[in-house]
């Protein structure tokens, strides 16, 4: 598999042609997937050809963005098999890469290790300082497609629940996030109690 070169196609397109709207799943956020799905797979020790499925996976897994925002994951699992042959992927590995892909749909749903690394990269921002700015990209893309307009204190709500219902899939990601994901719920949680009063 030629990785540099599916890399650099999907990266340039992914800055030139995506919706102005996606201020949450933007070029920005399938760089930091990638950034965090990287360091798990070195933290888990996978052999060289997993983490590039992973990698790519993650590359690719919002890729669908560019054609549709509902059920996206298919879109970009279909854009995945229709790419990466250019790119001397097999028809096993791009098998792989697109059952990563569908993997992230919410609810997560991952059975292998590097379906776990990739579902938890891309939600690795739940237990990270910047928690609160992604959280509001997100709240802001939806307005702006016409999904859903939550008053601030829903939005709270909304995303409490999330994150209590939520759990990291590998041990690495519990290790490095779940500290933080703990300060994001009660960091929430005092801000949905303050608007109460």
């Amino acid at each position: 598999m030629d990785f540099s070169a599916a890399r650099d196609y999907i990266l340039y397109r992914l800055e030139h042609e995506l919706d102005q709207r996606l201020v949450y799943h933007s070029f920005i956020h399938t760089v930091d997937v990638f950034r965090a799905s990287t360091e798990l797979c070195m933290l888990e020790a996978l052999s060289e050809e997993d983490q590039r499925l992973v990698e790519t996976a993650a590359l690719y897994h919002d890729a669908g963005m560019l054609t549709r925002y509902e059920n996206h994951e298919e879109s970009s699992a279909l854009m995945a098999s229709e790419i990466l042959p250019q790119f001397n992927y097999s028809t096993d590995q791009i098998g792989v890469i697109g059952d990563l892909i569908r993997s992230t749909r919410l609810p997560q749903m991952a059975s292998t290790i590097l379906g776990k690394i990739l579902c938890d990269a891309d939600l690795d921002y739940l237990g990270r300082d910047d928690f609160f700015v992604n959280s509001f990209k997100l709240k802001l893309e939806w307005q702006l497609y016409g999904i859903n307009n939550y008053s601030l204190f829903e939005w709270f709500i909304l995303q409490e629940d999330f994150l209590q219902r939520h759990d990291y899939f590998s041990e690495p990601a519990k290790k490095l996030r779940n500290e933080g994901k703990t300060r994001n719920v009660s960091s929430i949680q005092a801000l949905i109690q303050q608007r109460s009063k």
